[in-house]
């Protein structure tokens, strides 16, 4: 008989609907393990970018994903940092610009191929948390339970500029409701594992909910299927 599997929230949606700060809650309070999978094709972009890799090669970047040494720590979005071989990647992993360069590497197969074991290479006891746009559909299709955020692109760009005030990182508000508008085009059309809700995920649209009440209503789905929180 095949062991159990350690079982996985998925919450997937597109960029900047706060996935992270749900993901994160999620992880402390279960005591799971967190995965942040769109933080891997920005890794894998700064990494194949500083060893020289043209970015339009898919098959030289995917080659450049199995040596990453990759981990998440931080309760909150202050406390959080991304560790690349004990180097704390977070700031330029963050950065509005390589979100540029991973879109580059996302949509080509040899790439997502290349992550997708290091995605599930995660899923470890006792639990996972997993943030994407995939994970559901693709990455971790049983997973337990599976949430689907949404947002009004403004209400998400507007997010996201607060998010990077606060980071103190500067950037335009016009321009960030240009970039989440076309990265949602891309996300939606594209060839392999287009954004998308699974059949089975509960969709939940935040546009005019502030975080906590985000985060009660992703609380009572989780009594619902039974696990604690």
């Amino acid at each position: 008989m095949t062991p159990a599997q350690p079982p996985v929230i998925a919450v997937d949606g597109p960029s900047g609907v706060g996935k992270g700060m749900v993901t994160r809650w999620l992880a402390q309070q279960l005591g799971w393990h967190r995965l942040d999978s769109g933080a891997l094709y920005r890794i894998l972009a700064l990494a194949a970018q500083a060893a020289g890799v043209d970015l339009d090669d898919a098959a030289a970047v995917a080659a450049c994903a199995p040596g990453l040494d990759i981990r998440f720590v931080g309760a909150t979005e202050a406390e959080e940092a991304i560790l690349v071989a004990s180097e704390d990647w977070t700031r330029a992993v963050r950065a509005e610009s390589t979100g540029a360069l991973a879109s580059r590497i996302a949509a080509a197969p040899e790439v997502r191929a290349a992550l997708l074991q290091r995605q599930r290479d995660f899923r470890q006891p006792p639990g996972l948390v997993a943030d994407g746009r995939d994970m559901g559909t693709v990455v971790f299709p049983d997973a337990e339970l599976k949430i689907f955020l949404d947002a009004s692109p403004d209400a998400r760009a507007e997010r996201r500029w607060r998010q990077l005030s606060r980071a103190g990182i500067a950037a335009k508000l016009v321009d960030l409701c240009s970039e989440v508008r076309a990265r949602d085009e891309r996300d939606r059309k594209r060839a392999i594992a287009p954004l998308a809700p699974a059949a089975d995920a509960v969709v939940l649209d935040s546009t005019h909910m502030k975080p906590a009440e985000v985060l009660a209503e992703v609380g009572r789905l989780l009594q619902r299927r039974g696990l604690s929180a």
